[in-house]
């Protein structure tokens, strides 16, 4: 159970208000109660995600947000938080009551933290979206996959998580950092296009200084060089090399036997490429990637094995630092990153029971009998009485 002061991390005392919504959100709000903030988690109706990652660290309360008098508790809630986070359409929080106006008119030093993925004004701002088309339309899907072959979505890692939830963490904190200065809150207006455009800040460097073609898999760091790149081995399974700087060249060479081959006398001959990554390729063909991790252990070659979800957590490295650990019996990330005085708890589950919630609602400045109150009332449900 949450109880006053029993988190730790460079958040602690921090409370939060989360809207809930699904994925970038969320991811948000987890990355900030991973810090040790209170986090308290609102969703509307029965339908309650369960993620048990996402959503850990804060409890869930159901609230009914077409009963005015759950808004009225909503609006009481963020009273006594230091930041909100929201993942509606907008206009749709201004429709409930809910909106920075409405809220600032409670609480000026409350921070509002947005996470769309649009952003809050332009033509597509109300238009629907998921992670691959705010990726299409920032240049980024055009740049990852095979050069003969079509876009590959990376997963919804870079606009939902990287430059959608990550960056309005990043946004919610240097506001509240503001907050502290100037006694006076604001919005974060984190939109995911925006954030995945600055995720290519680089590739936008290399392409206007002329190191980059915008055309996919062509370049040194999208699959084209063959020192940047997978390759397949006996068993089906791969290897990745990153070994771009000269030395760790050399080494990757000499453990595949090539050190004194002519053909690889040029890093950066963009002509030799298709032909070296070739013979490489033969050559990783012929071992089974347990063998060629043997072969590269303990070398500075950059070349590493292609491990898959369930493997990441055994190798000896990510063991050492519990990057990702068993935790409350699921293997999950650790909170990143690390901090040498305010370092954070381990992740609690998701609480949605009224006990938890009741010392949740008493950081952010409701009495128990208040919270017992809305609570008895439905006003404020425990998803765990709902069945």
């Amino acid at each position: 159970m949450m109880t006053k002061n029993s988190k730790k991390g460079p958040l602690a005392g921090v409370r939060v208000l989360e809207l809930g919504g699904i994925g970038p959100g969320p991811f948000a709000a987890m990355m900030l109660s991973d810090m040790g903030a209170t986090v308290i988690r609102l969703v509307r109706g029965q339908g309650w995600d369960k993620h048990p990652i996402l959503n850990r660290g804060r409890v869930t309360i159901e609230v009914d947000l077409k009963n005015p008098e759950s808004i009225e508790a909503v609006l009481t809630i963020a009273r006594g938080c230091d930041a909100v986070v929201e993942g509606f359409r907008p206009g749709v929080a201004e429709r409930l009551g809910l909106g920075p106006k409405d809220l600032h008119a409670l609480n000026p030093k409350l921070v509002y933290g947005r996470m769309t993925g649009w952003g809050q004004d332009g033509p597509w701002a109300s238009a629907p979206g998921h992670d691959i088309n705010y990726l299409s339309l920032t240049g980024g899907l055009h740049a990852i996959g095979p050069k003969d072959g079509d876009p590959v979505p990376p997963l919804n890692l870079v606009s939902d998580f990287g430059g959608g939830g990550m960056l309005l963490a990043y946004g919610i904190v240097c506001a509240l950092t503001n907050t502290q200065k100037s006694g006076e809150g604001q919005v974060v207006d984190a939109a995911m296009v925006d954030g995945t455009s600055l995720l290519l800040a680089m590739t936008h460097g290399l392409l206007a200084d002329g190191s980059w073609r915008d055309e996919r898999g062509s370049n040194m760091l999208d699959g084209a060089a063959p020192f940047y790149r997978t390759y397949r081995c006996r068993d089906d399974r791969h290897m990745a090399a990153g070994c771009v700087e000269p030395q760790f060249y050399r080494e990757f060479l000499r453990v595949l036997g090539l050190a004194d081959d002519l053909l690889f006398a040029d890093q950066h001959d963009r002509t030799r490429w298709d032909e070296q990554g070739t013979r490489i390729a033969a050559l990783f063909a012929t071992r089974t990637r347990a063998e060629w991790e043997q072969a590269f252990a303990d070398t500075e070659a950059c070349t590493t094995p292609v491990l898959s979800l369930s493997e990441a957590h055994h190798h000896p490295h990510m063991a050492a630092r519990a990057t990702l650990a068993e935790h409350d019996g699921i293997v999950q990330p650790m909170p990143a990153p690390r901090f040498s005085g305010t370092p954070a708890s381990a992740p609690e589950p998701q609480a949605a029971v009224a006990s938890s919630i009741e010392a949740a609602l008493a950081e952010v400045g409701l009495s128990a009998e208040e919270a017992s109150r809305l609570i008895a009332a439905g006003v404020l449900a425990a998803p765990d009485r709902r069945g």
